[in-house]
């Protein structure tokens, strides 16, 4: 079991209170060189009951941090009591006057500050980070604490979607002000890189997501789902993900023209009234999980998807692994995800024909849609979430390193 690395703080126990002000005064003690067991405090924009990527691969770290023995503590601005055998503080946030649904948090630097100095990480990491993420990287900065972020939300893309006015300079802006004052910041895919990159972010790393492989397989595809779904023997098209303004979702219209395919829609958000209504006759599952969603995925002959801001495409990993084809858009994530014309198709964004025209290929060549699929499979047996978040574990480990080298100490009350 890890030692307490303050003397207020046990290994298991959770910290005090964030409105318990801390004292300012820093002093460097030695400590050792890498413990060999960890302290990670998670802060996140978003988690549950909150359904989207960012919740999927925080839940995934904790996890993974709790059954090897690492100790961890959650901040965000929803959430249970604890997760995973971790306290969770829940600190102030706001909804965004777009997305009802969708919370930020508005923690204030001051009290993140406390919170480290209570709970003493070894490093803090960074989850899709935008306002909250922001105040704790200083805090973590002021404190001399490693950092590692995890850039997971296209802030530009989310603003172009939602059509704010200068939204997308200054997504931009508030991008680089973030992850210039993080000492690693991992991004899923080389479309992510090369756009932080044009931000001038230093210390950058890929890390790609990792997929459930036991809950993603072909080897759930249920006869009765597809013949409730499609009675008349149609082939499944279907999407699955948030329905947001930033998704492009409009474009499954041309997809739902073609003749024998019913389209599947699986997720919620503020779009899915408009959806509805632009697509009567497209079969409307809602938010699933767990068995639900994996039968869902491996059920569809063809999976489709639209949004073109995506840092890396999760949904498309998903499909692939449940053995469906993917036909994505030629830009952001999908480009590293999707193998064109092995595992699927890519198109130019935004362009519903060309998309219309590859899933039709597909839904009329059940030779090709099977090979297609096949391939897909095999393609990702090797990106288990295991695997992924052994790689995270190591840069953890490079950045404590890297810092301890730099500063001769850590920094604590």
């Amino acid at each position: 079991m890890l030692e307490s690395h303050s003397a207020g703080v046990g290994a298991g126990r959770p910290p005090r209170s964030l409105s318990r002000r801390a004292s300012r005064k820093v002093v460097r003690l030695p400590r050792p060189a890498q413990p060999a067991k960890l302290r990670v405090l998670v802060v996140a924009e978003s988690f549950l009951p909150q359904v989207n990527g960012v919740t999927n691969s925080v839940r995934r770290v904790l996890d993974h941090l709790a059954s090897h023995g690492h100790v961890a503590h959650l901040v965000a601005p929803t959430g249970p009591e604890e997760y995973a055998g971790f306290a969770v503080t829940k600190v102030r946030g706001a909804s965004l006057p777009f997305y009802a649904d969708f919370r930020i948090g508005l923690e204030t630097r001051r009290r993140l500050r406390a919170l480290m100095l209570e709970f003493q990480p070894d490093v803090v990491h960074l989850a899709s980070p935008a306002t909250l993420g922001y105040q704790a990287a200083r805090a973590a900065r002021e404190l001399d604490i490693p950092t590692v972020a995890i850039y997971q939300t296209d802030l530009v893309g989310f603003a172009d979607g939602y059509r704010i006015p200068g939204g997308a300079a200054a997504m931009s802006r508030l991008t680089r002000r973030i992850h210039c004052q993080v000492d690693r910041t991992l991004a899923p895919s080389t479309a992510s890189l090369r756009q932080l990159e044009a931000l001038d972010v230093p210390g950058l790393a890929k890390w790609p997501r990792g997929v459930d492989l036991t809950q993603f397989d072909p080897s759930h595809r249920c006869a009765a789902l597809r013949r409730e779904l499609a009675p008349h023997g149609q082939k499944l098209v279907g999407y699955v993900g948030r329905l947001a303004p930033e998704k492009e979702l409009e474009l499954l219209v041309h997809a739902a023209r073609i003749p024998g395919v019913k389209v599947v829609v699986v997720g919620g958000g503020p779009e899915e009234a408009r959806l509805r209504r632009l697509l009567p006759e497209a079969a409307f599952l809602g938010v699933l999980h767990g068995a639900d969603l994996g039968r869902a995925y491996a059920s569809l002959d063809v999976f489709v998807h639209t949004g073109r801001h995506e840092t890396y495409c999760q949904a498309a990993q998903e499909a692939l692994a449940s053995g469906v084809p993917v036909v994505a858009p030629r830009a952001g994530g999908p480009i590293d995800v999707v193998d064109d014309q092995v595992t699927g198709f890519l198109y130019a964004p935004g362009e519903g024909a060309e998309m219309a025209a590859l899933v039709k290929s597909l839904v009329r060549n059940p030779t090709l849609r099977q090979r297609m699929g096949h391939d897909a499979r095999r393609r990702v047996e090797g990106r288990s979430w295991e695997a992924v978040i052994d790689l995270l574990l190591e840069h953890y480990r490079d950045a404590l390193a890297h810092r301890r080298t730099s500063s001769g100490g850590r920094s604590v009350a």
